[in-house]
């Protein structure tokens, strides 16, 4: 990923530079982290009820497929890495939308998540997210490819955070609002990470 620097070889790591093998190694890192979570996430969020759980795990097996798509087109072009932006684009407003209507769901159903287990899946999930956005951090300005993978990491970190917020507002107020505004919320993130991402992504197709 990232503009090819004009050499025949793979050039150094950093904005606008071709990647070697370390960026590689932190994608895949962060896929295995992403899938872990998606699983241990996903039963949790059933067993509490959360729609705000529900979403972040689906985030979590989205971010794992972005970084696999990241991880396939990576010696490519930039044209390719591109196109393989817009498709992330797309999964990213994908999920937006399903968690809208799962919100919107839990609001007509009037179901209240278990507090206590919202807030300790929120919490690993975060120090997850932190972890992976660590690793990323140099690459946050890169190409589209690259910059949707951080948007991705740095989404999930503040949906961690709200997810964490709403357990505390199930607990103190016994009702499941907090949960559906967290999971609303996230929804609006993952859209507008979408679009930024497909504007990016445009602007360099149109540049080849």
């Amino acid at each position: 990923m990232g503009v090819h620097c004009g050499c025949a070889h793979g050039c150094s790591t950093g904005q606008g530079l071709q990647p070697h093998g370390r960026y590689r190694t932190v994608l895949l890192l962060a896929l295995l982290i992403n899938a872990g979570m998606f699983a241990l996430e996903i039963g949790f969020g059933l067993k509490a009820n959360s729609s705000a759980l529900l979403a972040d795990a689906l985030d979590f097996l989205g971010d794992a497929a972005n970084y696999g798509i990241s991880l396939w087109v990576l010696a490519m072009g930039v044209a390719a890495r591109a196109r393989a932006s817009l498709v992330k684009a797309v999964s990213m407003a994908t999920f937006g939308i399903w968690v809208a209507g799962d919100a919107a769901w839990g609001l007509l159903t009037g179901s209240v998540p278990q507090a206590t287990t919202m807030g300790m899946v929120g919490m690993l999930a975060l120090l997850a997210n932190l972890s992976v956005a660590a690793m990323l951090y140099a690459w946050r300005n890169g190409d589209s490819n690259m910059r949707s993978v951080w948007l991705c990491t740095r989404n999930d970190a503040i949906g961690n955070v709200a997810v964490m917020l709403a357990a505390l507002g199930v607990f103190g107020t016994g009702s499941g609002w907090p949960d559906l505004v967290v999971a609303s919320m996230m929804a609006g993130l993952a859209l507008t990470a979408a679009w930024q991402v497909t504007n990016h992504a445009r602007l360099e197709l149109a540049s080849i």
